[in-house]
């Protein structure tokens, strides 16, 4: 489930190519997560470790993460 989550977000990424030269990568759904690169697949790569580091975080610290394509990663607190 994780792969398919990393996988729907990284295709709803958005791309564009900087003044300076490099490229800028950034998932509006999910945010906070961007990346910088000077190379198209260096900035997807970039982007998809700050993905994966944002996704930790936030399983960790228990904070609400968007709903892709179905695909819920939020842990529900269950009451006994």
């Amino acid at each position: 489930m994780l792969t398919k989550y990393i996988t729907t977000a990284m295709q709803k990424a958005t791309y564009e190519l900087l003044e300076d030269g490099t490229f800028y990568g950034e998932i509006p759904e999910c945010q906070g997560v961007w990346g910088n690169a000077p190379t198209p697949e260096a900035c997807r790569e970039d982007l998809q470790d700050a993905l994966e580091g944002w996704i930790i975080l936030g399983l960790r610290f228990s904070h609400t993460l968007p709903i892709l394509k179905g695909i819920d990663l939020n842990i529900s607190q269950e009451v006994a």
